[in-house]
């Protein structure tokens, strides 16, 4: 055999090799690789109505648990200047998200275990914009940040319910001194 017949069978078993490696390759295709997708976490009811947590609340945070009583404490200082919860457009809540200088309207979601979240609508229970009830007894609210991230830079919030103002006590003023004050002297010049 000369050299062009070798060079040209040489060439034609590579070209067979690749075409059979390729066709190999299109009938043993991998299946695509499935997304990870969240396991969607149905929403129950919630534990209580959003009403409830409608009105003036003193608010403070602590990292620490061994702060919570604290905490608890020096939330309720914050009535002087309260955050307010006010009703949402569509019976939600308007409060705000991490980061946000706008309110947004929350709603209050269901989770198995009888958990309850506060977050966005749009969002499963438990998502990273969420945060869980801790305890709610009606007049102190903790709430934890799903969101790790944020967590760690806002920690564990705590609302207590500010009184009514019919039931604030009185500020006590100092009152007026009832001695009579000299009159003034005639200038005489």
């Amino acid at each position: 055999m000369n050299q062009s017949c070798r060079s040209f069978l040489a060439n034609a078993l590579l070209t067979g090799l690749v075409a059979l490696a390729f066709a190999g390759c299109a009938s043993h295709s991998s299946p695509p690789p499935e997304t990870a997708q969240q396991p969607v976490t149905p929403t129950l009811p919630p534990a209580f109505p959003a009403k409830d947590l409608l009105g003036k609340w003193g608010l403070a945070a602590y990292h620490n648990p061994a702060d919570r009583d604290r905490t608890i404490a020096a939330a309720a200082n914050q009535c002087r200047n309260p955050y307010v919860i006010l009703p949402g457009p569509t019976g939600g809540l308007m409060m705000h998200l991490a980061d946000q200088a706008q309110r947004s309207e929350l709603v209050l979601k269901g989770a198995p275990g009888g958990k309850t979240y506060l977050g966005p609508e749009d969002e499963p229970p438990g998502g990273m914009n969420d945060r869980e009830v801790v305890s709610f007894d009606g007049r102190v609210l903790i709430l934890h940040w799903m969101d790790p991230e944020v967590q760690g830079r806002y920690g564990t919030e705590v609302y207590v319910r500010c009184a009514p103002e019919s039931h604030k006590k009185p500020v006590h003023r100092k009152a007026k001194s009832k001695i009579p004050r000299p009159k003034p002297k005639p200038n005489r010049s």
